[in-house]
């Protein structure tokens, strides 16, 4: 990307922004007595906090480690959305995985927000619910009715603000507007700049082979098997993140909401009894080279994501006792399944070389019209800087019923409605001169499991074991894959069109194909699992179906870790409805 505009555009952007009651200091809080203690200020976080606070007479504390989004462009901007994801940045935590087996001992980024709205600020934008499958199975297995499609999907319509798309183009035929939510604090809408060519063939194919590809009007339903338009957490030409909407000014302003930037929590702290079960009283955070201690009277709440909520857990003293007795951490709860069950997206990008201009390399690779684009957008919020580089579509995809891969491991889907492959086509591709296209290609529904895991240092990165392609299902299922690529391009819409393969893979046996992905593949970054839901009295999982911890008084997860299998889906669509209903449930606990 080009600076220089980048610099210009910062100027513009910061002119009349204030913090409102975003505290940088420690020092200027008014207290560190609060009722409800939040741990996060990311994509479940803000939800929770703005949910709680509409009760005027309880107060609530958020701790977020990064700085503010505000003026943050590369946030702000769709289209430079790709920046924030690159393998280091001030609004990243820079997290690295472990060497993964299943990648032939590559150890890879893993890309997670540092900054207000965490990734919610920070992620592709790509909004997607999951199957209705998805839901109904997470009922299944907690036991709880509540978290089945039918009875989360208000949620879903309680989180949104469908928004008409930045060039307001005619959007009948892209979307179904009976299924989405228009009074919600995150906007959702179609792209608000257009890739005529290149859309256009992705229709056609779906028209050409209708019964490998059919096109699905929309992925939102409960029924997302097909291809069809994206949806992105974009409004009116820029990023909608749990930052921008659940902690816009009018609310951030009431008086018992706070928010401190820079705080980055170790442990919780304070242990008492209550009711027979251990319960804490305060979160000990770092701020500058000074440890703090905030005090919750009712509730504290981690919703620092499927990464730093576990690692919380364990430098708390919840966890594996065996583990936590060899780190020296005394053990306050027993619970083996802290930091277990994670299970994530594995990505394979797929790049072809295009005989088309109508590509994102047309701005990327062209100073003048990258800089007419971001004149444009920061004039009047239109033009290619509204368009998310994640893509134009998506398509949800099967195995076939009766694949050869079903004789390695039986199948890991939640149910017939429910995809085993995000197909997400992309108008830009590789970092080199030309014009290209890619296809990512995810496998959504993954038999390996990996884990989080921590050192004797609070305040050192956790270990982070996604265990990619650990099993020999998820390698023989993502070959497939490539196969239904292969299919998808082979269709007349492309003929003319596509060029050179970055990665031949058509050229290849099985073996080294196989091979190939392996050394190829990268982080869907869509963790889930880590202290996942189980029935209430299970002796395996880590919270009940109502988020409280097993075993502790006073404490709850909000957030991504506490889905028990990653869903088919992008997960902050979830992860807002997840924090939405897990307010509520608070709130009921409050009442009784």
């Amino acid at each position: 990307m080009f600076s220089p505009t980048l610099t210009i555009l910062g100027v513009l952007f910061f002119g009349g922004l204030g913090l409102c009651k975003l505290y940088e200091d420690v020092a200027d809080l008014p207290s560190l007595q609060y009722d409800y203690v939040v741990v996060g200020g990311g994509t479940a976080g803000n939800v929770v906090a703005n949910r709680l606070t509409e009760n005027p007479d309880v107060s609530v504390l958020v701790l977020e480690a990064g700085p503010s989004n505000e003026g943050v462009l590369v946030s702000e901007v769709p289209f430079l959305g790709n920046d924030l994801l690159a393998p280091t940045g001030p609004y990243s935590w820079n997290y690295t995985t472990t060497p993964q087996t299943g990648l032939n001992s590559r150890a890879i980024s893993y890309a997670r927000g540092y900054l207000l709205g965490g990734c919610s600020s920070h992620n592709g934008m790509v909004y997607s619910r999951g199957a209705k499958d998805d839901f109904d199975r997470y009922a299944k297995l907690t036991g709880d009715e509540g978290w089945s499609w039918d009875q989360i999907f208000p949620y879903f319509l309680k989180t949104e603000k469908w928004t008409p798309p930045a060039d307001h183009h005619d959007t009948r035929g892209q979307f179904n507007p009976s299924i989405h939510g228009t009074a919600g604090r995150i906007s959702v809408s179609l792209s608000g700049f257009q890739w005529p060519d290149f859309q256009r063939r992705i229709i056609q194919t779906t028209e050409e082979l209708p019964h490998d590809f059919p096109f699905n009007l929309d992925m939102n339903s409960g029924q997302p098997l097909g291809v069809g338009w994206i949806q992105s957490t974009i409004g009116h030409g820029e990023r909608s993140s749990s930052a921008t909407g659940y902690l816009e000014p009018n609310f951030i302003q009431r008086p018992n909401l706070d928010v401190l930037l820079h705080a980055k929590v170790s442990k919780l702290v304070n242990v008492t009894q209550h009711q027979g079960k251990p319960r804490f009283g305060g979160v000990q955070f770092r701020y500058g080279t000074s440890l703090f201690i905030a005090e919750a009277s009712k509730e504290i709440i981690l919703s620092a994501g499927a990464i730093n909520t576990p690692q919380v857990l364990l430098n708390s003293g919840v966890g594996d006792h065996s583990t936590l007795k060899a780190l020296g951490i005394p053990t306050v709860m027993d619970l083996p399944s802290v930091g277990k069950n994670s299970s994530d997206h594995s990505v394979l990008p797929l790049t072809w070389a295009v005989n088309s201009n109508d590509t994102a390399e047309s701005i990327t690779q062209n100073a003048t019209r990258f800089n007419e684009a971001s004149e444009q957008w920061n004039t009047s919020r239109t033009g290619p800087f509204v368009f998310a580089l994640a893509g134009t579509h998506a398509g949800w995809l099967r195995l076939s019923p009766d694949s050869p891969v079903f004789d390695i491991h039986p199948d890991p889907s939640p149910g017939p409605g429910a995809p085993h492959f995000e197909f997400l086509f992309l108008p830009s591709g590789v970092n080199m001169p030309g014009h290209f296209i890619t296809l990512l290609l995810a496998l959504v529904s993954p038999v390996s499991r990996g884990s989080i895991t921590i050192s004797s240092d609070p305040f050192a990165d956790p270990l982070i074991n996604p265990a990619y392609l650990g099993s020999e299902f998820d390698a023989i299922a993502l070959r497939e894959g490539v196969k239904l690529a292969e299919k998808f391009f082979n269709a007349p819409a492309w003929h003319g069109y596509l060029g050179a393969p970055a990665i031949n893979l058509a050229a290849m046996n099985a073996t080294e194909q196989v091979a190939t992905i392996r050394a190829n593949v990268v982080s869907g970054s869509h963790m889930v699992g880590t202290a996942s839901m189980s029935p209430r009295d299970a002796t395996y999982g880590v919270v009940n179906p109502d988020l409280t911890v097993k075993g502790i008084a006073g404490l709850r997860v909000i957030d991504a870790s506490v889905l028990p299998i990653v869903p088919g889906a992008h997960t902050q669509a979830a992860t807002y409805a997840v924090a939405e209903r897990g307010a509520d449930l608070v709130k009921q606990t409050r009442a009784t």
